[in-house]
């Protein structure tokens, strides 16, 4: 959006040097990319006139200036200079997300091989930030949700956040993308280097978590999709902003370091890098790299995975042949190929354990969409792995005996095995499985295969299912334990009522006191309605229970409920954030949709409609559809004229479609005559601002030109 404040080429494939120059009042702090080179107090406007220069070029996107009253700390990385800046009320929080910084940059420089590229490197927290982050040049913006209080314990962190945006001031800054179309060599460097940061803090089960995470929640799940990561046929950039770019983009990176080692790996990024630094790249550019130094093409690999869609989908077999010691594997690719989707290639391993702990692994390599293996071993073994590694971007369905499940969960050093295992258990649902995932819950070694043990007691839904996880809630990671809460909610059985009461009542973590208000919102019983009102009028860090309660009553669908809600805002109008006060209003437009006189909550919403923030604003609009009284219906139609390009006016346009989708039924032809006339009112108005664009025009080419005065000298 440079484009909106400065004239500029606003598009990636073009540099160039910068300077801001700003004046504010002298209270203020004024941070822009670059050095600091002037701050000085005008003496005839009494205004602080501040000065940056970005001497390395950079492109229109990454220019940023920031300007208010700020709280900072300061850091150091060896010389780097490193300055975080929040909202004074929210100092005391600082500490908290910003502690891992100068680590980060420093196994960043170590991972990388080549320096942090910018002579300091500050961060600035954003109230009502359109993201969750901006990785400018030199000067990182965050939402300010990003801080936090140690009472969520490890439930909120910055470190994710902050290794993503700081990965950018190499890929992204240093190197940019060409066009949108390659935006995976920005988006994809910088979510795999926030996994590996992960991995290098905590072991590597934790970047393989995080991996898992983004396939199974974010890649797999897009099946249906057949556009690629490299993808020309955009019409906004916004539209390359999603699983492509992030997710599916580093685990492309994950790939290539898997197959080739991390030596060969870390030795072609720093080339690309040296290379291209200051400059844009295209994915040809990280090919040929990879290719020079492994002296293996890679056409097809980037083919497949970057320039045609999707991932596999394997269908893997396993039978012992006793009399010839055979292992006979299959694989079966089997989703539909077309121009759009090839038939992958990609190379792996099949491990094969026996009863004795020992190991054995065997190379697969696949090219086609149906392939027989056969391995000689010398016995039967106990547990078969496809992929034991993961290395592989795959939906994989690999279905084995339950025993297989059951002795895979104690493989101490095969943290994704025992999470597939958990997987399996979860389909089969005997008395054996729930006991095992119990025990899994209560004593694996690592937060992630408890968390999915937890999901799966959850999914299973049986009485034995919930007694697990009622006896699992003493947790050491407040993670797991969320999604224990989060389990035990989502079961309608006697006693659950009373023990989400209880957890309100008794966690001191804001977080899972949430989760419990969540749980407590389909119970109509006075112990669960009062538990959310006081919940409703309580005080935490940034209203986190306060915004669950508000939910909660949303839920409840009990339109007595609106008047304590209404009460409170009106009370303490200042003591939500915006996005806690949009939740207030979002519910009190459902609440009050069940009254029929509905004029006084439209009122409440209607006055929200000027406040200063944009997302209150809009919540106050969708609001407003959900209440579905007809007299805001003149009011969304002109916020909606503003059209869908603009923000608020694409909220006024999703707003009318509820409030016209909730009105009363009538006859189909006055339905219908509706209809005709609302588009016949869209019609006009799109035909009288033509006039009154062709009149304009009509009128600049008729007037005169005004003289102007030759330059001087």
């Amino acid at each position: 959006e440079a484009r909106h404040w400065l004239p500029c080429h606003d598009y990636p494939n073009e540099r160039s040097t910068t300077e801001v120059i700003c004046h504010v009042p002298p209270e203020m702090t004024v941070l822009s990319n670059g050095r600091k080179v002037a701050e000085a107090i005008d003496a005839a406007t009494g205004l602080k006139r501040v000065q940056w220069i970005q001497e390395k070029p950079h492109v229109s996107y990454l220019v940023c200036l920031v300007a208010g009253n700020l709280a900072k700390l300061e850091g150091r990385h060896r010389d780097v200079p490193l300055g975080f800046y929040t909202q004074p009320s929210t100092a005391a929080e600082a500490a908290n997300s910003f502690e891992d910084t100068a680590a980060i940059m420093a196994f960043f420089e170590d991972d990388i091989g080549v320096a942090y590229p910018w002579g300091k490197y500050d961060q600035v927290t954003i109230q009502d930030f359109v993201a969750g982050g901006m990785e400018n040049t030199s000067l990182t913006t965050l939402t300010d949700q990003t801080l936090h209080t140690k009472a969520t314990e490890t439930i909120r962190s910055s470190r994710g956040l902050d290794a993503h945006e700081l990965a950018h001031q190499w890929f992204g800054d240093l190197v940019t993308c060409k066009d949108w179309s390659h935006l995976w060599l920005n988006e994809g460097f910088a979510t795999y280097y926030a996994h590996l940061y992960d991995g290098h803090k905590f072991g590597r089960d934790e970047l393989l978590y995080g991996l898992w995470n983004d396939a199974e929640g974010r890649i797999l799940t897009q099946g249906d999709d057949t556009r690629p990561v490299v993808w020309k046929g955009y019409k906004d950039a916004n539209e390359q902003f999603d699983y492509r770019a992030y997710p599916k983009g580093g685990w492309v990176l994950h790939m290539l370091r898997s197959h080739f080692g991390d030596d060969l790996y870390r030795k072609a990024v720093k080339t690309y890098l040296d290379r291209h630094s200051l400059a844009t790249v295209t994915t040809d550019d990280l090919r040929q790299v990879f290719e020079e130094l492994s002296g293996k093409p890679l056409d097809r690999f980037f083919d497949q995975w970057l320039y045609h869609a999707r991932h596999p989908d394997l269908r893997i077999g396993y039978q012992w042949n006793p009399e010839e010691k055979l292992a006979h594997v299959t694989v079966r690719q089997t989703q539909p190929a077309s121009d759009k989707v090839l038939t992958f290639a990609f190379e792996t391993s099949v491990r094969f354990t026996f009863d004795d702990g020992t190991s054995v692994e065997r190379p697969v390599r696949v090219t086609g969409t149906s392939h027989d293996f056969h391995f000689p071993l010398d016995r039967q073994p106990k547990l078969v792995r496809f992929d034991p590694h993961y290395t592989l971007l795959a939906k994989v369905d690999f279905p084995v005996p339950e025993a297989m499940h059951l002795a895979q969960l104690n493989v101490a050093d095969d943290m994704i095995g025992r999470i597939i295992a958990v997987k399996g258990l979860e389909q089969t649902r005997s008395r054996a499985a729930v006991e095992r995932l119990g025990k899994t819950l209560r004593e694996d070694g690592f937060r992630g295969v408890r968390e999915q043990a937890a999901h799966a007691l959850q999914a299973i839904g049986s009485d034995e299912a919930l007694a697990e996880l009622r006896k699992s809630l003493s947790q050491p990671d407040a993670r797991v334990r969320r999604r224990v809460v989060e389990g035990i909610s989502a079961y309608y059985r006697p006693g659950v009522m009373e023990q989400l009461v209880a957890i309100v009542g008794t966690e001191q973590n804001p977080a899972i006191q949430a989760v419990a208000l969540h749980g407590l919102a389909k119970y109509q019983d006075p112990a669960a309605r009062d538990t959310i009102l006081d919940a409703l009028r309580s005080d935490s860090y940034r209203q986190e229970v306060a915004e669950a309660a508000m939910d909660a009553l949303g839920q409840h669908q009990d339109a007595t409920l609106l008047q304590p809600l209404i009460r409170l805002v009106e009370a303490k109008p200042d003591a939500f954030p915006p996005r806690v006060l949009g939740t207030a209003l979002r519910t009190a437009g459902k609440l009050g949709s069940l009254r029929e006189d509905k004029a006084f909550v439209r009122e409440f919403l209607e006055a929200h409609l000027l406040d200063a923030r944009p997302s209150v604003r809009h919540a106050a609009i969708g609001a407003l559809g959900a209440l579905g009284d007809v007299q805001s219906e003149a009011l969304l139609q002109g916020l909606a004229k503003q059209g869908s390009s603009d923000r608020t006016g694409k909220v006024a346009e999703e707003a009318l479609a509820t409030l016209r989708a909730k009105q009363p039924l009538v006859p189909g032809e006055v339905k219908e005559l509706r209809s005709q006339v609302r588009k016949l009112e869209e019609s006009q108005q799109k035909l009288l601002e033509k006039v009154d664009y062709l009149e304009r025009r009509l009128k600049a080419n008729t007037e005169p030109a005004v003289a102007q005065p030759a330059p001087a000298g």
